[in-house]
C-alpha cells in the first residue's frame, strides 16, 4: 500500500487516512458514547447475533498469511500478508514537515500499535461491509495477553469506556478480550471497536476489528466471532 502526500501541509489529510485505513479514531474531542454500544445494523442477516460461514483460514504455512495462530476467515473476505520490519528503517534526516517526513510518519503508525506490529489484513470489501479484521504480532517476552491488550488500546488515541474480561477461543487458547468507544474528532463520531489478545510460544497476537462505524463494526461482528471460535495456536 502507498500512500502519497504530496505538500507538507497535509496532515489532516494523514489524520483523515489513517482514520480510515485502521479503523480507528483521529482528533482529540472526548466522546460520551451515547448510543455506540448499543447500536444494531439496519441490513438483515448481518447481526453481531448472526453466524459467519467459513471461507478458508488463515495462519499456517502456505496460507495468505503465516501468523503463530491459525483461525478461519469469514466467507468471501479477503487476506493479505503486511510486510512489516521488526525496526523501523533508518533514512538520511530531512527537513521539519518534509514528504519523507510525513509518508515514513504514515507507514510507522500505519504498522505499529503499542507493542504490536500489524501482520494480516483481512479485508470486508468482497463481502459488502466497510472495515478490517487485523492481526497484529508481537516479539516473544514475559509479558501476559490483558498487559499487551491495555497497551494496545493505549496507542489509540480518545479511547473510552473500556471493558476487559478474559476469553478462551474455540480452540482452548487462554487470552483477553476488550470493547470500547473511540472518538473521532476529524470525523464527528464515537464508535465501538473490539480487540482479542492471546499469547503464544512465538509471541502475543493482537486480533483487532474496527469498521467505519458502529453499525459496520456490528455487520462485521460474526466474522470476528468466526475467527475467535475457531483460533487455535499455530
Amino acid at each position: 500500500m502507498q500512500i502519497r502526500v504530496g505538500s507538507v501541509g497535509a496532515r489532516a489529510v494523514v489524520a483523515v487516512t489513517l482514520a480510515v485505513l485502521l479503523g480507528g479514531c483521529a482528533g482529540a474531542a472526548d466522546g460520551d458514547g451515547k448510543g455506540a454500544f448499543g447500536a444494531s445494523p439496519s441490513a438483515p442477516g448481518k447481526g453481531a447475533e448472526g453466524a459467519a460461514a467459513s471461507g478458508g483460514s488463515v495462519g499456517a504455512a502456505g496460507s495468505e498469511c503465516e501468523l503463530p495462530v491459525r483461525f478461519d476467515v469469514a466467507r468471501h473476505w479477503k487476506a493479505k500478508s503486511i510486510a512489516a520490519e521488526a525496526e523501523p528503517a533508518k533514512t538520511p534526516k530531512v527537513s521539519q514537515g518534509s514528504d519523507d517526513d510525513l509518508r515514513g510518519a504514515l507507514a510507522d503508525a500505519l504498522l505499529r500499535q503499542g507493542p504490536v506490529t500489524a501482520a494480516c489484513e483481512i479485508d470486508a470489501k468482497p463481502a459488502g461491509l466497510i472495515g478490517f479484521l487485523r492481526v497484529w504480532t508481537g516479539k516473544p517476552g514475559k509479558a501476559d495477553p490483558g498487559s499487551v491488550l491495555r497497551q494496545f488500546v493505549a496507542a489509540e488515541e480518545n479511547v473510552s469506556k473500556e471493558k476487559y474480561h478474559s476469553v478462551r477461543t474455540g480452540g482452548g487458547v487462554a487470552g483477553v478480550e476488550v470493547e470500547y468507544l473511540c472518538t473521532s474528532e476529524l470525523l464527528d463520531e464515537t464508535k465501538k471497536e473490539t480487540a482479542l489478545a492471546v499469547g503464544t510460544p512465538h509471541g502475543p497476537v493482537v486480533l483487532h476489528l474496527g469498521g467505519m462505524d458502529t453499525e459496520e463494526h456490528d455487520a462485521m461482528r460474526p466474522a470476528y466471532e468466526l475467527a475467535k471460535r475457531t483460533l487455535v495456536l499455530g
